[in-house]
């Protein structure tokens, strides 16, 4: 579980580390909840990419902003693109999740600040042998209404998990995007 308030690079960590695992056939299923002020998946025209698309752009933003850190010749770079252009890289909305059972795969979910305990255990619950897990999200970005600091399911996940061998919690405090977002973030 990766938290932390705004700009400390929260998707960021979780793609690169995502990354660094060793096994090529890793997928990476990345559903984020889409809070009450977005229309839900159904309700936008397209396939089901276009209609994620737009929600899922941090985390192709956060995806250029490491695949940039390398030279276009070296493997990193080309690995990075292939796994673009592949299916290796899977966006997954949270409404498609139920009744699935993913093995062997880096599992982000951006953005648990907004979802909700029943949600947190509905997604968890589905990871099969040999899959990671890795929560992100901001208790001071919630934007449902019927969400809290104290209600949301990243916060339930890190209360109920806490002590678990098989849990890590890192709340990140340094602001890494940039100079003018940190000061923004301090000042606003």
């Amino acid at each position: 579980c990766l938290t932390g308030r705004q700009v400390t690079g929260k998707t960021l960590l979780a793609l690169a580390a995502a990354l660094h695992q060793e096994n090529s056939s890793t997928k990476f299923p990345g559903p984020t909840h889409c809070s009450t002020c977005q229309p839900r998946p159904g309700l936008l025209p397209g396939d089901i990419n276009e209609k994620i698309g737009p929600y899922m752009q941090p985390l192709f933003d956060n995806l250029g902003v490491i695949k940039n850190r390398f030279k276009a010749s070296s493997r990193e770079f080309k690995q990075i693109e292939e796994m673009q252009k592949s299916d290796k890289l899977v966006i997954t909305p949270l409404a498609y999740i139920r009744g699935r059972s993913l093995s062997n795969i880096f599992f982000i979910v951006d953005e648990a600040q907004n979802l909700t305990p029943h949600e947190v255990k509905t997604i968890i619950t589905r990871a099969g042998e040999g899959t990671k897990m890795v929560f992100t999200g901001d208790i001071q970005q919630i934007d449902s209404p019927y969400l809290d600091a104290f209600s949301n399911g990243l916060t339930y996940l890190t209360d109920k998990m806490k002590g678990q061998e098989i849990f890590t919690h890192v709340n990140l405090v340094k602001g890494e995007r940039s100079f003018l977002a940190e000061l923004a973030s301090n000042l606003l």
